[in-house]
Parts: C-alpha cells; structure tokens; sequence
C-alpha cells in the first residue's frame, strides 16, 4: 500500500486524499475507507481493487468530508490501548510509515531517535470537522433529505392473523403517500425477534429517523407487517415479525412472512450473531421450495388476472444477507481466495438446501469495534440490486396490494397445533387445506379455500373401504365398456313409474338400479329366487374418500316408508280440510238413528233449552238422560242415576232442572230406547281411544322412515332459511328433499325433481336448492 499525504506539516488537513495509489496517481480526493485493506480509497481504487475476487467482500464505507479513519496501529490490540479491545480514531497520520496513529500509539511507536522525525499530518477532530461541513455546502442537502423524510410514517399493511388492515388499493397508495402510475420496488427484512430489524430499517433508508417503532423492552415492539414508503429511493420498505418469538398463533405468523417474501423484490436477512446459525440457512431454504411450490402458479394466475405483464413469479427476489459481529472476523476474511457467496452455498449444501427460488444470495457483513453500526455498506449493496431490473421489474403500488391481496385470500385459516412442531418452516400443511379423509386419514392436496373455486377435494393415495361409512360408489358396467364412466345409485322406484304404482312395485319386486343410459338394470327382487348381487352382474365399484361435511355416498335411497307417509298425509289432511261440515253433518245423523226415542233430534236443537245460547258449527250437543233436552256443557254439569230411563244405576250427564227434581218414577224404561244408545257411545268410545292410540307413535313412525340424508327432527330448532323457531305454534318442521334441513312452509314453497335423491316426481325442495342450476345432486357423472 503506498499513498502520499499533504505536503503541509503543521496545520489541519480537511482534504482526504487516496492512499492506495492503485488507479490513480495518490492525487484524487477519498470517497472510502475500507476497514480491511487498512486505508482510504478515491472512487477508482475502490472500484478495481475489490473486484478481485478474494477482496470482493472487503467491509468498506463511503466517507464524508472531514472524516478522520481509525488507528491502524491498535487495530486488535489488547494492549489497553483501544476502549474495550476496540479502535480509536487516529490524531495523525505518519507520512513516513504510512499508517495512521492515534495519540497513545504514536508516543508508543514514534518516541525512538529514527522514527522521532517522521513527517506526519494531523487529523482534525472529528465533530468540529463535521460541523464545519454541515455548516458548508452539504448541510443544505442533508437539510433537503431531513425535509423528505419528516413527512413519512409506517402503518399496519396485515395484522397478526394475516388479514388485510387497509380498505382497497387507492387506501394502500395513499398511505404510501405516492402516485398510482408510479413503478416501485419492494424491500422487506426478516430475522429473529431482537435482532434489530426496524431500527437497521431506520437508519439505512430513513437516515436514523424511528419510522419504525423500536423498543428496549424485551416485548416485540412489531407485531404484523407494517410498510412505508422511501421517497429518496422509491422503494416500499416492510418491516416484519422476528421468528422465534413468543406469543400464539406461530404458524400463522411464519406463514405472513412468505406472503411478504412473495411480493418483495429484495429481502434483506438480518442477523447480530457472530456466527452464522443453522436457522438462517434452513428458513432461506424452507421459504425457497415453499415458494416454488406454493405461490408461483398463484403469482402467475394473479397477473393473469389482472392483465399485467409482469414477471412477479418468473425469478423470486435476490437475497441480502446483512451479518453483524463484534468479536469474530467477518464470512470469507480467513481465506480471501474464497468469495463469501460460495461459501454460503457450501452451507445450503452441508445442510440438504437448496433456495432455487431466490434469484441471487450476497453476503454483506460488517464488524462493529465501537457502536453505533456502520449500515452504509449495506445501503450500497441495496442500491446496486434496486438499480437492477434484469430480473424484477418494478411496478406499481395497485400490482403490490393484489398481490398480497390474492395470497392472503388464498392461503388464510387457522393452523393444527399439530404441525407446529415440524422440522420446517413452512410445511405443506400451512398452505393446503386442512381436511382429513375420514375413511382413510389421507389429507388433501389442494390449496386452501379451493372450495371456493369450485375444485373438489383431492388425495394423492387411494382410499380404502371402511363398513362404518361404506364408501363404495357403483357406476353401470354396460356404459364403462362402452367408454362411458355413469354413477348409478339403488332407489326405491323407476323414474318412470308413478308414485303409487312404484310404491307398489316396490313391495312387489324390491329396489331399482336405474341407469340413465341403459334404463332400469337391475331390481332386487325381480325373480321368486336366485336373484344375483348387482356387483356380480351390472355395476363396477370404486372406493371414494370420505371428506368432512361432505353429503356422503348417494347408495341407499330407499325411501319408500317416507314415500307411504307422506301419501297418507297428504290425504288425511285432505279429508280434514275439506270435509269438516260434512263429517259433523255424518255424525249428527249417526246420532240421531241410534237415539232414545224421547231425545231431541239434533236437526231441532237450535239453542241451549236453558240459557238458550246459540249453538255454533263446533259447540257440541249434549242430551240430558232423564227430560232428553239439549243443553249446552255449562247447563249439564250435573251426574245422577236415571234407572227409569234403563240407564241403570250408574250416574249419567241430566240437566240442572232434573238434578233437582226425582218425581220420575224408579226402575220404569217408558221408552226402551237406551240399549242402542249405550251401544253408540260405547262404540265412539272405542274409536276415541284408536284415534288415540294412532297418534301416540307417530313420531316414532316418521324417524323410522326418516331417510338417512334427513336431518332429524330432534336435532332441529329452527327453519334453516328464515331461522324462526319451530317452538312457535302452528309452525310445522318440513324437509328439503335435496339437501334434507329442517325447513318451514313459507320457505319451501317450490316442488322440484331431486333423482340422485330417489325423488324422480316434484317434491319439497327449499328455496336454496331451488336456485341452484341443473340437476340437483347430479350423480350421473364423475
């Protein structure tokens, strides 16, 4: 190394000059201090000297006027000379020995008789030189910079649980502060919680300003993602959560950093350890193939989307390793014939990693002897990949947010503790849907929400069968031998034959299988013996998976109890409706013929023969048994022995007036008529207590013909449309035959054909199903 200072001995040097003398002749002012090389460098020296190879990851820093570089002489020393072991700034500069020196270093090593005269330079110090210079031309820019940077504040981009804290893209350019059109980059860092993250953040794009929220407390001071904008370097910076931190939902978290990684162009890593950990390596590594395998094709349909052309998933982002240590050597400075950059990728290779999906990884490090830390190397680095666009191109502010819009759609929900504990980062389990075959435990491939899209569950084994959910599905061997793949399900009848007429060849003949193609292929009782199992002759099974809140299999619709109830209903309640009057008319009449002689007709009985109330179409007649008057229940309250009317001597309904007068002579049947009466009234007894009787099991009769899709009726509370309670009077429980919820009248007005049901008439549908297109259920194809 070889340089040559002012040529004035005495005063104040304020003009740095090169010391290394490699590209220029020892004249051109510095612009670096390279801490390795041990000297200040102009523009062209810094330039060729590191770009050969063993010198490529020097640690050097752009200086500024008045800087005074540190002493060479007690670099490393232990002698006490350094605070700490560390380094001072240098007082001089020996001409003679080219190195410079600070104070005690240069009594220690210039007191001899030889070196006594060495010409040597004095430095100024440090803060009267800086001040001067802000006082000069350079404190107007840096004023200008402070002014851009006054007005920028960070904000919440996504929370905790990933969901998206901004309204919609105008929201998002407006918090950057930033025109719509404009194109920009993205620069995002990562680390492990406590590593300083928002505070390098701060100071290597916000000149120090605490843009972002920094904290000496051991609780995380970022919880989410927050973003702001750079107006000097036109970048969106995001500031993450540390890895490794405490608190909840840590799959979740790690998650929201790949969706961040995703949509950035260049992430900076940043750890403060003095050596590189595993964990380092094995997050790159996790994230890459995550990337590739999840996020790409998602990238790639987002741009589609949006009509735009830009390559966000062609090449991922380029990788900043930013290493700070303070008492270990720096990667690649023990052997500067290899690059820092192959021996990261020996690492990856060590551990099985390879983080394809990055378009490059460098190594920036730097060595802080005394605080603060130096980050102008890292910004220079920063820099240089911003200013290349061979591989991300930048884009505007509304492609940012839907991106990261679509990815936190698309890969959203909570995380089993389960897979908290898996040996990767990112496993597969974090981005693909969480449902289990309930038949086999296989898990679906699928990425999350893909139910969304319309894209059924898929597994990568086959399934196996299982008695408990019977998961066999049969398909008509005819249509399969002729190239055609045709679901056929066992019913109770044909969908040609009428209901009535099914029901009785139902009982007749048993089940159909009826194919669409083919017709009616098979019934299970069709011959007096030696009927064959339908999968021995007509149908081909497969073995289907069984996945949560699935509608099962379709194999079983045998529903011809429902069907029988469901008749005879229909005509009870028919009779009851309209045939109200003319079944009172009946029974008056009944009445009449098998009555004692000295009753009233009820054809004359108009009103009450005591309070001579009206009676209506629905108040009941009742006979006194001793005067044979009508009366009404208030007026007939009475019970006595009539044995003179044959009633015997038990007690029998009279009229209040007869109660009171017994002048009837004892034991006298004047008419003889009673006998018959007693019979009828015996009689209605007796059908009174059948009609009883019948209505007891009812229930029961319609959960055993309940089919198996029914949602039963204990289970229901409320209408599943208009959701009011059943417990509300004259609010009946009605099921959709399509999808078997509990509806009400109002609200399953519409009668629709559900075949892969077994209903091949119109029957009950709700109005959900009814606004669905096609065949409801359609299990006639795959």
């Amino acid at each position: 190394m070889s340089g040559q200072g002012p040529s004035v001995d005495k005063g104040m040097n304020t003009i740095l000059v090169c010391q290394e003398s490699y590209a220029c002749g020892g004249s051109d002012e510095a612009a670096f201090e390279c801490d390795e090389c041990g000297s200040l460098q102009c523009v062209r020296c810094e330039l060729e000297l590191h770009r050969q190879e063993r010198m490529r990851n020097h640690d050097r820093v752009r200086i500024a006027p008045g800087h005074v570089p540190f002493c060479d002489s007690c670099k490393g020393d232990s002698s006490g000379c350094g605070v700490n072991g560390g380094r001072l700034r240098a007082v001089v500069r020996c001409q003679g020995c080219k190195i410079n020196l600070c104070l005690d270093c240069q009594k220690r090593t210039h007191s001899g008789v030889n070196k006594r005269k060495h010409p040597v330079t004095p430095y100024p110090p440090p803060g009267q030189v800086q001040d001067s210079s802000l006082e000069a031309g350079d404190g107007g820019e840096m004023e200008a910079l402070k002014a851009k940077l006054e007005k920028v504040c960070s904000f919440l981009l996504v929370d905790a649980k990933e969901e998206m804290q901004l309204k919609d893209e105008e929201d998002f350019v407006s918090r950057l502060d930033c025109r719509p059109e404009e194109l920009l980059k993205v620069v995002s860092i990562f680390g492990n919680t406590g590593e300083g993250k928002s505070h390098t953040l701060n100071h290597t794009f916000f000149l120090g300003r605490e843009v972002f929220q920094t904290s000496p407390t051991q609780e995380s001071c970022t919880v989410g993602v927050w973003a702001a904008m750079d107006p000097i370097h036109r970048v969106v910076v995001i500031d993450t959560e540390g890895l490794l931190g405490a608190g909840s939902n840590q799959g979740q978290r790690t998650r929201l950093l790949l969706k961040v990684l995703a949509v950035s162009d260049l992430i900076i890593y940043r750890t403060h350890a003095d050596r590189l950990h595993d964990d380092l390596f094995k997050f790159l590594g996790d994230a890459s193939d995550a990337y590739l395998k999840h996020f790409t094709r998602e990238l790639k349909a987002t741009t589609a989307r949006c009509g735009l052309d830009v390559p966000l998933s062609t090449l991922g982002p380029a990788v900043i390793i930013f290493h700070e240590t303070v008492h270990t050597k720096l990667l690649g400075s023990d052997n500067p014939s290899e690059s820092a950059e192959r021996l990261l990728q020996e690492r990856f290779r060590k551990l099985g990693l390879f983080p394809e999906a990055f378009s490059s990884i460098q190594y920036r490090g730097t060595r802080t002897y005394n605080p603060p830390t130096d980050f102008s190397g890292l910004l220079r680095s920063l820099e240089q990949q911003l200013d290349n666009n061979t591989t991300r191109s930048p884009r505007s502010a509304n492609v940012i947010y839907r991106a990261l819009q679509a990815l936190s759609e698309r890969f959203s929900g909570d995380i089993p503790e389960e897979h908290l504990a898996s040996n990767s980062f990112f496993p597969d389990e974090y981005f693909t849907c969480s449902s289990i075959c309930l038949s086999c435990g296989s898990g679906c491939v699928n990425s999350m929400n893909h139910l969304k899209e319309e894209v059924d569950h898929e597994a990568k084994h086959r399934c196996r069968y299982t008695a408990q959910y019977d998961n066999r599905i049969y398909t008509c061997k005819a249509c399969y031998e002729g190239g055609k793949e045709v679901i056929v399900i066992p019913k109770t009848t044909a969908s040609s034959d009428s209901p009535w007429f099914g029901l009785a060849t139902y009982a007749w003949s048993g089940y159909v299988i009826e194919c669409p193609n083919c017709g009616v292929i098979y019934r299970s009782r069709q011959y007096w013996y030696g009927n064959q199992d339908p999968v021995d002759t007509v149908v081909r099974t497969e073995i289907q998976h069984i996945w949560p809140g699935s509608d099962g299999f379709l194999k079983d619709n045998n529903n011809a109890a429902q069907r029988l109830l469901d008749g005879v209903n229909y005509i009870s309640q028919s009779v009851s409706e309209l045939s109200v009057k003319p079944a009172k008319a009946v029974t008056s009449w009944l009445t009449d013929q098998i009555a004692p002689a000295y009753w009233k007709p009820n054809s004359l009985i108009l009103k009450c023969s005591k309070c001579s109330e009206v009676f209506q179409d629905n108040d009941t007649k009742h006979h006194c048994r001793a005067c044979g008057e009508g009366f009404c229940d208030g007026c007939s309250t009475k019970n006595r022995p009539v044995p003179e009317r044959g009633w015997g001597l038990a007690p029998v309904r009279v009229c209040d007036a007869c109660f009171l007068n017994r002048s009837v002579s004892e034991g006298k049947d004047e008419e003889g008529g009673t006998l018959s009466r007693r019979v009828g009234e015996a009689v209605q007894n007796t059908l009174g207590a059948v009609v009883t009787a019948t209505y007891i099991p009812l229930g029961l009769m319609k959960d055993a013909a309940r089919p198996a899709y029914w949602v039963p009726d204990q289970d229901i509370r409320c209408c599943c449309e208009c959701q009011r309670d059943f417990s509300a009077p004259r609010l009946s429980i009605h099921h959709c035959r399509a999808c078997g919820q509990g509806v009400c009248d109002d609200c399953s007005p519409e009668r629709r054909a559900v075949p892969s049901r077994g209903w091949d008439h119109p029957v009950r549908v709700c109005n959900t199903c009814h606004q669905k297109p096609g065949d409801l259920y359609s299990c006639y194809s795959l």
